[in-house]
């Protein structure tokens, strides 16, 4: 999803699941239109909180979780950062190798999933994604 349309698609994700459009939301989807990079909970909480003091750590939170689960942020956990957030890439099928020191993100095209697998029971799969986590190029070079 390029970053221009990712507020819209937002905001769409919202009406089609029957979430009236406050300001509040408005700026939630502003937030990570201008943020291409990963961000907490605390980090959306804190620009949230500027323009709206009155708003609580526990509404924001489960905001992101259930845009998270509408398919338009994708949620990633990093060891030493925590849950994070970012808007999710749904123009085509792809998987993530992580930096987990300046978490710079790259993707890659192949899938694990279309090689043979023995996943234990007999589950329907209906969706999936692979993260790969490790220290990129550029932050190796300045750890040497």
């Amino acid at each position: 999803m390029s970053e221009h349309n990712l507020g819209h698609e937002m905001l769409a994700a919202m009406t089609k699941s029957g979430w009236r459009i406050t300001d509040q939301r408005r700026m939630l989807a502003q937030i990570f239109t201008d943020n291409a990079g990963y961000l907490s909970p605390k980090d959306v909480y804190d620009q949230m909180s500027m323009k709206y003091p009155s708003v609580s750590f526990d509404t924001v939170y489960r905001n992101l979780r259930m845009l998270s689960e509408m398919g338009v942020l994708e949620q990633f956990y990093f060891m030493d950062g925590g849950l994070k957030f970012k808007g999710s890439c749904v123009d085509h099928h792809h998987h993530h190798l992580i930096c987990v020191n300046c978490e710079k993100t790259l993707t890659f095209e192949y899938c694990p999933m279309e090689q043979q697998m023995e996943l234990p029971g007999r589950y329907k799969i209906l969706n999936h994604r692979f993260e790969v986590y490790g220290i990129c190029e550029e932050c190796q070079e300045i750890a040497t």
